[in-house]
């Protein structure tokens, strides 16, 4: 259901501040096909938590009739989740997502930016401090493992921020599937937590300077900083890591088994990797062929992490999140996957709050389980670092 169409605000400032791209903003025709898509309006039901709402308040920002510390600015532009799901069924082609961007490169500034995605930034901004991360917790690290024979295009691995601090099991996991993968040293954060948190600037050098240091093909295991690399350094050079398995006539090996059976598995997608670039068959046909897989109820919906949004609006996250969570107990599944280290750190956390035994891990982790298995006999199980 979706509610009345809002009527753009008034010129009020005549030529406007320059905040956005006018031809972005006049794409949108206010026809609502973008109010069942977004999850805050599914929370609130109210027009301005709507993709459709938001436009009509920048549109309002633009033209001067609203300040910029106007509350409910203030406020929508924190809220919205920017999962851009919104563009998946935009009749007219409306680019959210760079709207957004562009709304808090303006609104998050000054007192106005808050304080835990400015210590964030702050953070993945020293490669040095990253490079640490992994001395302690143990990511991948080397050169490729060449195959006899043939010749080898330079494909390198990207270490998430996150991931690589978090779950240094990822980047081992996915090496230990493909020895091909090289993960040059010094390597420092793609720019996705700057794009999406005020520094739209920042996101784009990081991400152009990551380019430059990693060779050939970029494959990461992030869905989120997939779809930012490849908005940056070209769609034809970044691969998520189920994307760059499938291109590689990758054969997976052995099942994953739980209670003596071949397990359940279901999947929840990354909003980037989804409504940004398209990516939803592949890391499906790799779990259905390790187990048996079983599709979760909006899938494509957010799980309410969306970069530091958990730690930004934690109650709205997890009011996002809960629908996700009654789905999985539902199912009755064993493992649900992930192709994004946020991602994975909500589930598993809310996951823990329920007392569930559904486990979420990481798709590589799943397909080492399973290859590990067809070695060894066992099972495997992912240890939750």
């Amino acid at each position: 259901m979706t509610g009345p169409a809002s009527t753009p605000p008034g010129p009020g400032g005549g030529q406007g501040r320059g905040i956005f791209d006018k031809e972005l903003l006049d794409r949108c025709i206010s026809c609502g096909f973008c109010l069942p898509a977004c999850p805050t309006y599914e929370l609130t039901g109210q027009e301005t938590s709507s993709p459709r709402g938001r436009i009509t308040l920048m549109r309002a920002l633009e033209s001067g009739d609203l300040a910029p510390d106007d509350p409910t600015l203030v406020e929508e532009s924190s809220f919205c989740l920017g999962c851009r799901a919104c563009e998946t069924v935009c009749p007219a082609g409306v680019e959210y997502g760079q709207l957004l961007e562009r709304w808090r490169d303006h609104q998050w500034q000054g007192p106005g930016r808050p304080l835990i995605a400015r210590g964030l930034k702050a953070l993945v901004s020293r490669p040095g401090l990253l490079r640490l991360q992994g001395l302690v917790r143990r990511h991948a690290r080397g050169g490729a493992a060449p195959e006899q024979g043939q010749e080898q295009r330079p494909v390198s691995l990207m270490l998430g921020c996150v991931e690589r601090g978090l779950y240094p099991a990822v980047s081992r996991a996915a090496r230990e599937l493909r020895p091909e993968l090289a993960v040059p040293a010094g390597q420092g954060c793609c720019g996705a937590l700057h794009a999406h948190n005020g520094d739209s600037a920042t996101g784009a050098a990081l991400a152009r300077g990551l380019g430059e240091r990693l060779p050939g093909t970029v494959v990461t295991t992030a869905g989120g900083c997939a779809a930012h690399l490849a908005h940056h350094l070209g769609r034809d050079r970044v691969r998520e890591l189920s994307e760059y398995l499938g291109r590689a006539g990758h054969r997976s090996a052995g099942e994953v088994r739980a209670g003596g059976r071949r397990a359940r598995v279901t999947l929840q997608d990354s909003c980037h990797l989804r409504n940004g670039l398209g990516v939803t068959r592949p890391p499906r046909d790799l779990v259905a062929a390790v187990a048996d897989y079983v599709e979760l109820p909006g899938a494509g919906t957010c799980c309410g992490a969306a970069g530091t949004y958990s730690m930004l609006r934690p109650d709205d996250s997890r009011a996002v999140l809960d629908p996700k969570l009654d789905a999985l107990a539902e199912l009755d599944v064993d493992y649900v996957v992930t192709v994004n280290p946020g991602c994975l750190r909500q589930l598993r956390q809310g996951l823990r709050r329920r007392r569930s035994r559904v486990k979420a891990v990481h798709l590589a982790e799943l397909l080492v389980m399973a290859a590990r298995s067809a070695k060894d006999g066992g099972t495997g199980d992912p240890a939750e670092e």
